[in-house]
């Protein structure tokens, strides 16, 4: 077998040897002055340590519910999407999910590192899935909030409050699915429960899907009345004005707290706090920069732009989920007074842990 020629060049004089350890020596400098190089030419990599529980340079995965259509919140947060991409230098992708159910999984399985949530879905992620609250997003109108609302007909038979509370067994129901604050829960624990009607089963029929598709119902006839909410339906007469002509609010709510943007406690909180600052600076810069964004925040909902949060915006969220919760016990049928009074314990102590974690920050 012949044998392998080296690559290096022959050394025929030992003189050479510290000519070659010279040369090595420079190549190594050079090498380690390119790294310099580019690291200068990427400041956000230097600015923002990779956090320890994720590949370097992987993605950051966000997860953003099903508001209108899947699509329509898929085109609404790419162009915020992109922009954020570009200020951390690192991937980010999108989870358009096609039910609140389906995000919430996708969390639970750890497949998604930030989140537009609200409510019962941000505190849950919150409390029980490893996640915190860095922002929150706020509107034009400079409420602190928004209000669920109930949608009926312009006219016909069923189209007032009063038709629906005569005889709430005739009529056809679309709602939200059952983690939704505007489009099932508050609605229940303003509306509905006080008057001893069970939106899940009082009703001739029921749809369930985003605010848009059941208000769509409603405005073609497949509903008599649906639940929504201020923001959302605001965004829906801009979109279908010829639908939302035929609909009007019979019911509101008080008010309920914007959503947050929550994300993962295991992120360094370097990369945290970056990406919390383009959040909050979002929008704000003078300019055709600013100009750029502010578009990006009506077309994504009609924001103004987002403010620092932590956890404890999510108390207001805790405080309705543990109203709730009572209410429903306290109308639901029990063997006894004792296991009624069992379930009213659990809720509260559930409700004080709620607090526990929410404030521990």
């Amino acid at each position: 077998m012949a044998a392998c020629k080296s690559t290096e060049p022959a050394i025929r004089d030992k003189g050479m040897l510290p000519l070659l350890h010279a040369r090595r020596q420079w190549l190594r400098a050079m090498a380690l002055t390119g790294s310099a190089f580019w690291l200068a030419l990427d400041p956000i990599s230097a600015q923002v340590p990779e956090d320890p529980d994720h590949a370097p340079r992987s993605a950051l995965r966000f997860g953003v519910l099903p508001i209108g259509g899947t699509l329509d919140s898929r085109n609404d947060w790419a162009p915020l999407l992109a922009d954020l991409e570009r200020a951390l230098g690192r991937p980010v992708t999108m989870f358009s999910a096609n039910s609140y159910g389906a995000l919430a999984r996708a969390i639970e399985r750890d497949e998604v590192d930030i989140a537009f949530l609200s409510g019962e879905m941000a505190l849950e992620a919150v409390t029980q899935r490893g996640m915190r609250v860095v922002a929150q997003v706020t509107r034009h109108d400079g409420l602190p909030g928004y209000r669920a609302i109930l949608l009926v007909r312009t006219e016909g038979p069923r189209s007032t409050l009063q038709a629906l509370l005569a005889d709430p067994d005739s009529w056809r129901l679309a709602r939200g699915e059952k983690r939704s604050l505007s489009g099932f829960i508050v609605p229940q624990l303003e509306f509905f429960l006080p008057h001893h009607i069970q939106m899940e089963t009082r009703f001739a029929s029921e749809i369930v899907g985003t605010h848009q598709r059941i208000a769509l119902a409603v405005a073609n006839g497949e509903a008599d009345v649906a639940t929504s909410n201020t923001a959302d339906f605001e965004r829906f007469t801009l979109q279908f004005p010829q639908e939302a002509a035929r609909l009007r609010i019979i019911w509101s709510s008080d008010l309920i707290p914007h959503g947050q943007i929550v994300m993962r406690r295991t992120f360094n909180p370097a990369l945290r706090h970056a990406v919390q600052n383009f959040l909050t600076g979002y929008g704000r810069a003078p300019g055709l920069q600013g100009d750029g964004q502010r578009a990006v925040l009506k077309a994504l909902h009609d924001l103004a732009g987002f403010i620092t949060a932590d956890n404890r915006s999510l108390l207001p969220a805790a405080s309705i989920s543990h109203k709730y919760a009572r209410q429903q016990a306290l109308e639901a049928q029990w063997i006894n007074e004792e296991a009624r009074q069992a379930r009213l314990k659990r809720i509260d102590a559930e409700y004080a842990s709620q607090v526990r974690i929410l404030t521990a920050d």
